[in-house]
Formats: structure tokens, sequence, C-alpha cells
């Protein structure tokens, strides 16, 4: 399934009062719930695909990750009045620079214009650019590095210029 065709189908979970999704075909299942607790969307590659023969590891981590970062939320709660929060609009791993080499795309204090890259979400090995919509100050940096975001949790606090 393709990323966007991913998309779409969380969109369409979000925006209706479904509470459950699920889909299989014979190379691959896709599994998205919804309720009081955080999505969590699940998606086993076909076995072809597999680069290691255990994929049950990093939904488990996907998982345990909303625990630690609910009292972060709760405290961050006071910055959100002072701008404007940027979330993940995909399930993957946050990076903050093209390569571990390189300088972060932002750090706090700067200005970032329209369509300048914040930082880059990998998603089932596709690197997908998260770009600015208007043009902003960054306040708060919410994930570190290299760490798994779910769809939807805060990546920056910025404030509109």
């Amino acid at each position: 399934m393709d990323i966007k065709d991913l998309k779409v189908l969380i969109k369409m979970v979000t925006e209706t009062d479904i509470t459950e999704f699920e889909m299989e075909n014979a190379d691959e299942k896709i599994v998205i719930k919804r309720g009081k607790e955080t999505e969590i969307v699940q998606m086993a590659a076909p076995q072809q695909y597999l680069a290691q023969p255990v994929m049950a590891a990093p939904p488990v981590a996907a998982a345990a990750a909303p625990a630690a970062p609910a009292p972060a939320a709760a405290d961050a709660a006071p910055a959100v009045s002072k701008g404007e929060t940027i979330t993940s609009p995909i399930v993957g791993t946050f990076y903050r620079a093209p390569s571990p080499e390189s300088p972060s795309y932002v750090e706090v204090g700067s200005v970032v214009e329209k369509g300048q890259i914040f930082c880059i979400v990998e998603a089932m090995k596709l690197m997908n650019e998260i770009e600015a919509e208007f043009r902003c100050k960054v306040v708060e940096i919410c994930k570190e590095n290299a760490k798994p975001v779910e769809f939807g949790e805060p990546l920056f606090i910025v404030e509109r210029l």
C-alpha cells in the first residue's frame, strides 16, 4: 500500500465515528484503532520485503511510547497558548537533520519561511519532509532526534510572524 493511500485511510477514520478499521489482503494487513488512548496504526509488510524476520518489535515500541510523553504533553499545554503546534502527519521516526553529520533544519529561535523544511519523518523507508505552511519562529522542539512519533503528535511549537 502506498503511503498516500495510508494517509487517506487515517484521515477517513479520524473524520468519522469509526473506532476500529481492519483491512487484510494476501500481501499486507492494516489495523487502525482509535478511542480514549492514542491512535495506533500497525501495518505488517509482506514477507518478501522484510529485512529482519521479526516485525513485532516496532509496534510494541510505538505502543509504549505514548506512556512517556503524557506528562510532557501536560507540561506543554501552557506553551501551546504561546503559539501553534506543528504535528506529525504520519506515524514514523522523527529526524531533525537530513543526515547524522548535517546540522539540524531548525533550532529553537529559528525563523522559518513558508515552504522551508522543519524536519523529516521516516515512514516505511520513505523520508517525508515536513514543511512550514506559514512564516514562523520556533519556540519549542517537542521530540528528540531519531525517536518514534505517532500521527498527530506535537513536533514543534511555533509563533506566527
